[in-house]
């Protein structure tokens, strides 16, 4: 699955090592993962990265930060947020153009204040003090072998001094004084500028996981014929030029509930992920089923599938080349290929005879 959302009772060191290796990432007590992401209604690709400290050097950058922060005095202690946290981060909030989750507590424990007190995760946070007042502070869940950066937020009044930067060089220190190996700081979104300073943490131990091969690759090989939903996207809008050119009705949309498995009482049913489909045929509007074709970047093929309609929205119409009148689930698979003229065979001489099978 492209989505997925665990609720874990535990969780020992060497299972974290095992879901941050498959890139998946803290919210609140429980843990997931996408590879896709929509900000302003734009689909964007979630690209996990891990920095591999056994070779990593400081580099200029991180030292002149280190320098620049001399003055400042840092703490580093088992996790437990204080109200000093909470006032911090809400000015933090308040200077942010994104959205940021309502509270510290919120962030670490979820919404369930019941799972507050379960503590699934091994949580140290860093803080940081101009004399005694807190002006940033970070937040790292230690593994096995491996940690992975939950937060940062700092006071905007010390905005000059790169303390998110800052933070997240004190966390690799941290993690290389106590022997672990990898760092996880999340994922960027290529195209979407606000992650990009993870790239420029440690370059020469900077790697990403590719989805197609399943494997941690050197970042210095990623580029922009590795970014999956950039390829879902032109492969399906290929089949459709072709498909309009032999006279045959498509429809390309984006699929906005791609991430519905996200939702709590949603989490588990295997609705639909893929972010982008061609609807090809001509259906009543009131069948519950609705043909489409994905195209799947893991195994580098066509699929024309056949979904149920499982909940219609409350939402109004999408816009344009946007799909949003149901959540959907996959019921079949009708036919695979990876020739994209295959494909439009199949679709142009037996769709409507494979629709009957």
């Amino acid at each position: 699955m492209f989505v997925e959302l665990h609720y874990p009772e535990s969780l020992t060191v060497q299972e974290l090592d095992v879901y941050l290796a498959n890139g998946w990432f803290r919210m609140g007590q429980s843990i997931f993962t996408t590879n896709f992401l929509r900000f302003h209604d734009k689909i964007y690709s979630a690209i996990w990265l891990r920095i591999d400290l056994l070779n990593h050097e400081k580099s200029k950058t991180q030292q002149k930060i280190e320098k620049l922060n001399a003055k400042f005095r840092v703490e580093i202690q088992v996790s437990n947020p204080t109200e000093q946290h909470e006032e911090l981060f809400r000015k933090y909030r308040e200077s942010m153009s994104f959205d940021a989750a309502p509270s510290v507590k919120n962030l670490l424990y979820g919404h369930q204040e019941e799972r507050a007190s379960l503590r699934i995760y091994d949580t140290v946070e860093i803080n940081i003090y101009d004399e005694n007042r807190l002006i940033a502070a970070g937040f790292l869940d230690l593994g096995e072998k491996s940690t992975a950066g939950i937060s940062c937020f700092y006071d905007p009044e010390y905005r000059k001094y790169s303390l998110g930067k800052y933070l997240m060089y004190l966390k690799m220190e941290f993690c290389k004084q106590n022997g672990f190996r990898f760092f996880y700081p999340g994922y960027f979104a290529p195209g979407y500028p606000l992650f990009d300073y993870k790239l420029d943490l440690a370059k020469p131990t900077l790697q990403y996981l590719d989805l197609v091969a399943d494997a941690w690759i050197p970042f210095e090989e990623f580029n922009n014929t590795r970014i999956p939903i950039n390829s879902m996207v032109e492969k399906l809008r290929t089949l459709s030029e072709i498909l309009e050119s032999r006279g045959v009705k498509n429809d390309f949309k984006y699929y906005d509930f791609f991430d519905a498995d996200m939702i709590h009482n949603l989490n588990g049913m295997g609705l639909l992920d893929f972010p982008v489909c061609l609807f090809c045929f001509d259906i009543d509007i009131d069948s519950p089923l609705l043909p489409m074709v994905i195209y799947d970047i893991r195994d580098e093929q066509f699929h024309l599938v056949l979904c149920t309609k499982m909940y219609k929205s409350i939402f109004d119409e999408a816009a344009e080349e946007h799909y949003n009148a149901f959540l959907l689930q996959i019921s079949r698979f009708l036919y695979t290929g990876e020739v994209t003229e295959e494909m439009a065979d199949v679709i142009e001489m037996y769709g409507q005879e494979l629709l009957k099978v």
